[in-house]
């Protein structure tokens, strides 16, 4: 008996050790994730407890989470198998924040940015107002309609589409439960918001593309040598671990790091600048602080992208999210509207202008859209591209802002197109190429 006692100690010892070793440190990740992400939905888009729980947060290892919603603190807590938890905390002007491990509420960021948000009382895209009835010849308007309607299938968890052509909107529609005010999470179609900043900055005089010597830590090594294009262009050389199914270099970042612009630039070389594309959120998230050098004090930086971008474009919806140390998570979590989403595809379409002012030079644009050496042709400047066919019935010159999910703005210039559609599956379980190539098709 004694020693049937003793090898079942042995068996359970070795279960939780198994445990501790492979699931215990990722109960950070899944309670920080589900505490982040409901707290975002709930206090920035209005969407339930509920259906982010079963919705956005239907993915592996989440079911273990349990959230809890305090309306009067604005926060979430998120509690795994009742051992680990986190809490995230909204604070207006810079979102849900979750707190990093041993850090307190009374150390969130204090300052939050001074919006000027467009009031102009003109049309979309220049205004909110309704556009004028516009009927294009050129355009098959039921076929169109029909494209959309498939995009919205049960199937494909679309949750918005819009279409615009030659500034107006020929085709809108939502999923039930969502309409044009309705605020999305762009996941990494925050990294072209990102750039686009950086794009006014060289515009201004403020960067140029191919500097060096970026930041005082790698002065002393061959880092030095990496530019500003190199790190738009995610190929620095620069280590990083891009897997959001572990606990690796990403999501440590955004479920544990107090400052996310400092994990990428604690890394080291593992290959020659230039030579080697690796998408890396991480060197979104370095851009955001190499931004933050350029100014003096936090709140400049806070207010330049939404005084000299967002809110120049009357993206009044938009909302980029802060890490516990008040720097913008431009890697992830910016949000629009669809509408203000479609805005910015716009600017891209128009080279950078608009409404008569060039706000981006029409090269810096050029770049963004210029396939990034060793990408195979899918990777710009912080764009997705289509330069190689990869959808092979969408013109070549197509170029997008992509996120986790399925969140998309599609820029097709050769067509004088933009088209946004938001939802919970991407390429391929959403069939990108089939949409894009039905909505083309409709305009002659």
């Amino acid at each position: 008996m004694k020693k049937t006692l003793k090898y079942i100690g042995v068996i359970l010892l070795f279960l939780v050790a198994y445990f501790i070793y492979t699931t215990y440190p990722k109960l950070d990740i899944v309670t920080g994730f589900s505490a982040k992400s409901v707290a975002s939905h709930l206090f920035i888009s209005g969407q339930s407890k509920e259906q982010t729980e079963k919705e956005d947060n239907a993915i592996p290892s989440m079911e273990m989470a349990n959230n809890k919603v305090d309306v009067t603190s604005k926060t979430v807590t998120s509690t795994a198998l009742g051992i680990k938890s986190r809490t995230a905390v909204f604070k207006p002007g810079l979102g849900a924040i979750l707190l990093p491990p041993n850090k307190a509420v009374a150390n969130l960021p204090k300052q939050v940015p001074l919006r000027i948000k467009n009031t102009e009382r003109f049309a979309y895209p220049y205004g909110d107002l309704p556009q004028r009835d516009t009927v294009f010849l050129n355009i098959n308007y039921k076929k169109l309609q029909q494209g959309v309607t498939n995009a919205l299938k049960k199937e494909n968890k679309t949750r918005s589409v819009l279409v615009i052509y030659k500034d107006q909107i020929i085709a809108e529609d939502y999923a039930d439960g969502f309409n044009k005010t309705s605020i999305f999470l762009g996941w990494s179609m925050t990294k072209s918001i990102t750039s686009a900043v950086l794009g006014v900055m060289e515009k201004q005089g403020k960067i140029t593309l191919n500097q060096k010597n970026l930041f005082p830590e790698w002065e002393e090594d061959s880092r030095k040598n990496i530019t500003l294009k190199n790190l738009l262009n995610m190929n620095s050389g620069l280590a990083w671990d891009e897997d959001y199914t572990e606990i690796s270099d990403v999501t440590k970042m955004l479920f544990l790091a107090p400052n996310m612009t400092e994990i990428q630039k604690n890394k080291p070389l593992t290959e020659t600048p230039n030579n080697a594309w690796n998408y890396s959120s991480g060197t979104t998230n370095l851009l955001s602080g190499f931004i933050r050098n350029q100014f003096k004090s936090q709140q400049e930086y806070l207010d330049y992208w939404y005084r000299e971008l967002i809110d120049k474009l009357g993206m009044n919806s938009m909302l980029i999210e802060t890490d516990f140390s008040g720097h913008f998570v431009g890697s992830s979590y910016g949000w629009a509207t669809a509408r203000d989403w479609g805005k910015f595809g716009l600017l891209y379409l128009h080279n950078g202008n608009w409404n008569g002012e060039q706000i981006i030079n029409p090269s810096w644009v050029d770049f963004s859209k210029t396939p990034t050496n060793d990408s195979n042709d899918v990777y710009g400047g912080h764009f997705w591209l289509n330069a190689g066919g990869k959808f092979p019935d969408v013109p070549r010159d197509m170029f997008s802002c992509n996120g986790y999910q399925g969140q998309y703005v599609f820029i097709i210039p050769s067509k004088d197109l933009v088209v946004v559609r938001t939802g919970l599956l991407e390429n391929p379980d959403f069939n990108v190429n089939k949409f894009l190539s039905e909505i083309i098709s409709t305009i002659q």
